[in-house]
């Protein structure tokens, strides 16, 4: 869990930082005392939970809140604020909490105790991968349009290969075959893999994709799938393996065959 907290007074921002450790000592607690310099690491880190200083010179606390909620829509906004004249607008924002400074010990543990977006929710993964019938990918429940039909393909075949890193030349053989040259071929996935960067950054995703020089994966952990989970699972997976797998993708022919083995021993061992 990564906690944010904003405040430009040193006394009071000590003694929030020391009750937080106190509280939840596991917790990786990013500390400043400029709103744009959180703004700045935000954007580098996910955050969980954020106290914010409502009157913060440069950017306003509210401001800044409506910044990390545009960033991460789970976060966790809790304000400090010297009055309720900005109450109106934190729950506008559906913050998670607004506490009256000075604060106190009991008031920031009865805010980490009823959170708007609790743990178990903020662990939901964004991503689902459909592999069953034809690939298809969402984010949030919505389906991801990219710029070129073989961006799509590129990430179906990265969770096709199950974490494993590909090649280039791995991803070009399946995607182009023996179509045209291998200058234009090359060419053309960096378009791709710029294509996804830009649609991943677009939808405010990060960590999905694991590059190495001349390759990449899929990190399993970060995505939702119907091939993996009932892989994992078998009997007990929420998905169902009907025998079609990736229709769209001729390339998905060598493990669709061995879907299929492992459905009918399922089947004999029932």
């Amino acid at each position: 869990m990564t906690i944010l907290t904003v405040h430009d007074k040193k006394r009071p921002h000590q003694e929030l930082q020391e009750l937080l450790e106190g509280l939840i000592p596991d917790a990786e607690l990013l500390s400043f005392d400029g709103s744009l310099e959180a703004l700045a690491a935000a954007r580098k880190k996910e955050i969980d939970i954020a106290f914010l200083k409502t009157d913060m010179p440069e950017l306003g606390g509210i401001d800044l809140g409506q910044y990390l909620i545009d960033l991460y829509p789970l976060v966790n906004i809790i304000y400090l604020a010297k009055s309720k004249s900005l109450g109106y607008d934190a729950m506008s924002q559906h913050a998670s909490g607004y506490l009256l400074t000075p604060i106190t010990v009991k008031g920031v543990k009865r805010e980490l105790e009823d959170l708007r977006h609790p743990a178990l929710e903020k662990n939901h993964k964004r991503v689902y991968a459909q592999t069953f019938g034809n690939f298809d990918l969402f984010v949030d429940g919505k389906p991801v349009d990219f710029k070129y039909s073989r961006t799509k393909e590129m990430f179906a075949l990265l969770v096709n290969n199950r974490g494993a890193q590909t090649t280039n030349g791995e991803i070009i053989a399946s995607l182009w075959e023996d179509e045209g040259s291998p200058e234009k071929k090359s060419s053309y996935l960096s378009n791709l893999r710029q294509d996804l960067q830009n649609t991943f950054n677009r939808l405010k995703l990060s960590g999905i994709i694991v590059k190495q020089r001349g390759s990449m994966a899929i990190a399993v952990d970060k995505i939702e799938c119907d091939l993996y989970d009932w892989l994992q699972k078998k009997q007990e997976s929420k998905y169902n393996y009907l025998g079609e797998y990736m229709n769209q993708y001729s390339w998905g022919e060598y493990l669709h065959a061995e879907l299929d083995e492992i459905s009918y021993s399922m089947e004999e061992d029932w």
